[in-house]
This record gives structure tokens, sequence and C-alpha cells, in this order.
């Protein structure tokens, strides 16, 4: 018990977050759904309820996968967060489709809702939060690519490196991003279905944030079902071959290889260096180069390997020629 509880400690602070807010999101928006019967509100509700499901289940995902390998798993458990992710998004899509469903019901049949006031506090109240929320996303993206970055430059910068976020924290942002767009989209056709009266405009609120909910889980899936076979890190590539070829011993790269697994970044690498250096001179520049690239961010081993100089260029700066 007391490791599980330290582990939890290494979970992911941005989906911890989330979850608890949309935990309060969605109790929010299934009152109000209750008292009103506006279909705007139920597709919200479930969009937050799957959302906070989703965000819980990410939090112990990436805290379990800080575990320390074990006999039986000698690899470790960095795969796990993608594993987690990959059931999560189960939720996601049958919140989905329920939604969608919903709303197609509501175009078919639409009938008036009530309680125009609570439905709009209470969507303006869950927009705030969900705001917040992705802009905690927002940092923490900038926080995990090594740029400390404040006010409105956050929103155009973590898009940007958004590709280079953990799983869980791309999650939460695709997500929160996700919902203050349906928030938005379901305080617009309340406005519009309460004042013009055209009520199947609230069904097709109601499609829309399903099919955007769609969207996350495609995203998400892709993303993470490449992480749990081991995806090439190719940027980190180019940053560690760069680094590598910085040495003054190293002659070339006849391979490297930055594997993502998880959180965590596996280097493997191949290099050649002038074969009349003795042993132990070799040995101090694998010391070496091990310390540089563990100091990088998400590195959690190395591998070297040496080769003699063979007198043709292999690395070009791009990620090394696999043999």
């Amino acid at each position: 018990m007391g490791e599980l509880f330290r582990l939890l400690r290494k979970g992911n602070k941005s989906a911890l977050i989330a979850a608890i807010v949309n935990t309060v999101i969605s109790i929010a928006k299934g009152v109000a759904y209750m008292y009103t019967g506006n279909v705007a509100m139920f597709a919200e509700t479930m969009h937050s309820l799957g959302d906070a499901a989703n965000q819980f289940f990410v939090f112990i995902g990436s805290a379990l996968s800080k575990k320390s390998p074990t006999d039986r798993f000698p690899n470790g458990f960095g795969r796990l967060v993608n594993l987690v992710l990959l059931g999560a998004v189960l939720i996601v899509g049958i919140m989905a489709f329920e939604t969608i469903q919903e709303g197609y019901h509501h175009i078919l049949h639409p009938a008036q809702s009530e309680g125009f006031l609570i439905n709009i506090g209470v969507l303006a109240f869950a927009l705030i939060l969900e705001m917040y929320v992705l802009y905690k996303a927002m940092k923490e993206v900038m926080h995990e690519v090594g740029e400390e970055v404040n006010g409105l430059s956050v929103i155009v910068r973590s898009f940007t490196h958004l590709g280079r976020a953990k799983p869980a924290t791309k999650l939460v942002f695709m997500e929160d991003l996700v919902a203050t767009g349906g928030g938005l989209l379901a305080i617009i056709a309340v406005i519009i279905s309460h004042f013009t009266g055209i009520l199947w405009v609230e069904g097709v609120a109601s499609i829309l944030i399903g099919v955007m909910m769609f969207f996350v889980v495609g995203r998400v899936f892709l993303d993470n079902a490449a992480g749990v076979l081991g995806r090439a890190d190719e940027e980190m590539e180019e940053k560690i071959g760069q680094l590598v070829m910085s040495d003054p011993d190293v002659k070339d790269i006849q391979d490297l290889a930055v594997i993502k697994e998880g959180e965590d970044l596996h280097v493997e690498l191949e290099i050649e260096i002038d074969p009349s250096l003795t042993i132990a001179a070799a040995d101090d520049i694998k010391d070496r180069l091990q310390e540089k690239i563990m100091a990088e961010k998400g590195v959690v081993d190395v591998t070297i390997e040496f080769d003699e100089e063979d007198g043709v260029r292999t690395w070009n700066g791009s990620p090394a020629v696999k043999k």
C-alpha cells in the first residue's frame, strides 16, 4: 500500500486536476439536465462525465507506469500509460455515441426545455472551469518540453509543442480543448433555441459535440497505439545525434534509435571511434556520452556500442540511417 501511494504522488497532476474539475462539472450539468430536460445539457453532461472518468484512469495509469522493473517485467511499466489510455478512449467513444444518438432523436422529435437561466448559468460556470483546466494543461505542455512562458504566449506555444508532450498531458489538453469548444457550442444552441423557438438546434449541437468527442477518440487511439508498439522519437534522435557528434572522439554514428515507451525514452547508439584508442579511452568516451544523454529530459537508459572508423560518413544530421 505504501508503494501505491508513493506511485500516485508521481501521477500526472494535470490529469488529476482535470478529473476533479470535470467531476464537479458533470454533477452540476447532470442536475441541470434533470431539472430542464435540455438535450444540449445532456450532451455536455455525458461529455464531462466521460472526461472525468477518462482523466481519472489516465492519472492512475501515469502513476503505475512509474513502477520500477521487476524480475517478471524487466523492461519496466512505461507502456502501461499507453494501454490505460487505449482503454480510456473506449469510455469517451461510448459517451460520444450516446450524445449523437440523443441529438438525432431530438432533431426528429424536438421538445421545449425549461430553465433557460439555469442552463446558461451552469454552462457558463462549467466553461470557466474548463478554460482553467485547459490553460493548466497548456502550461504543463510547455513545462514538459522545457520552456517556461507566461501570458497569452502559452496558448500559441502549447499548440506548437503539443506533439512533444507526455501522453497523459496531451489527452487532458485535447479533451479540455474539445470541452471548451463544446461548452461554447451548447451555450449558443440554448440561446438560439430559447429566443427563436428553433428547438432542433439543440439536437444539432449535441451531434456536433459527439463528433468532436469522436475526434479525440481517434487521435488518442492512434497516438497510444504507436506508443504501445514503441514509437521512434525522430526529434530527439536529431538532438541526441548532434550532441554525440559534438564529442571530439566520435568520428561517426552508425546507428541511433530513440524509442518512446509511455513517457520514457530508450536510447540505442552505435558510434565509430579511432581503432587505435585503448579500451580505457573507449570506456571514458562511453561514460561521458551516457552522462550527457541521460541528462536529456525523459531518457531512462542508454546503450552504446562501438565500431572502428570506416571512413564512410553515415550520420548526416537527420535520423541515422538504419542498417
